[in-house]
């Protein structure tokens, strides 16, 4: 019961490592509210924890929304004491792709923004919802979902890659400004994990990502989930400022 009282709000949280999250949280203790654009798998979710748990549809790249679902969240419990930035989505895409020295196709600019207002802008909007609160209370914690490429890269992953990149920058700002009020900012760089999403591509691409992994296997939502229990908990009181890979020791390539 290491979140025991504990009010946790988890923004992606209907599936995946989000979902592993809420139930890890709710196991140890804490009153979990998830923030989510799939109303259906998030409430089967909220239910399936506990009478205490919470599902709001919420879009995160939609700042009056978030500030909106943050104030309900603090009218009802009186606090936030965690939140994970979890919310993310990919459009892959090459750069710029060239046949015959023809430009042939090319990352949109839509698909560029999007990813950027969800994965970057959306830490963005809930952690400046939050961290007022927290500056209240005395404290807090923040954890942002950042990945493995956003350390060292990715072919075919322009958009994703600045967005995970730009969440340890943004992280580590968080941290110098907001540790004077007791609140810690760390980041979790996950490697290859086996979603949901991840579990319904072809098996030599799943297999590909096993050889690049010297573990030799998927992560599971679990061991992300297991991270982000261990930094929000009293064990990780003086850790601040983080970035912490969950990858089984993978460095991607090109």
């Amino acid at each position: 019961m290491r979140l025991k009282g504990k009010i946790a709000v988890i923004t992606g949280g209907a599936a995946g490592i989000g979902k592993a999250t809420a139930e890890v949280f709710a196991r140890e203790g804490a009153k979990v509210i998830i923030g989510d654009v799939c109303e259906e798998l998030g409430n089967q979710v909220a239910n399936a924890l506990s009478p205490q748990a919470q599902f709001n549809k919420v879009d995160v790249t939609n700042r009056a929304e978030v500030q909106q679902w943050i104030e309900g969240v603090v009218a009802k419990y009186g606090r936030v004491d965690i939140l994970i930035n979890n919310a993310g989505i990919t459009r892959d895409a090459q750069f710029v792709k060239v046949k015959d020295g023809e430009l042939v196709k090319e990352m949109s600019e839509k698909d560029f923004d999007l990813v950027i207002s969800v994965n970057l802008k959306g830490v963005f909007n809930c952690g400046q919802a939050v961290a007022p609160f927290m500056i209240k209370q005395g404290g807090g914690v923040i954890i942002n979902a950042s990945s493995v490429v956003g350390l060292y890269g990715n072919f075919g992953q322009t958009n994703y890659v600045t967005s995970k990149a730009g969440v340890i920058g943004m992280t580590k700002v968080w941290a110098r400004e907001l540790g004077k009020y007791q609140i810690r900012v760390n980041a979790v760089a996950p490697g290859f994990i086996m979603t949901e999403m991840v579990a319904r591509m072809p098996e030599e691409v799943l297999a590909g990502m096993r050889a690049k992994t010297p573990l030799g296997r998927l992560g599971d939502p679990l061991d992300i989930a297991n991270t982000y229990l261990w930094l929000s908990s009293d064990e990780a009181a003086y850790v601040n400022g983080a970035v912490i890979s969950v990858d089984g020791g993978i460095v991607p390539g090109t």
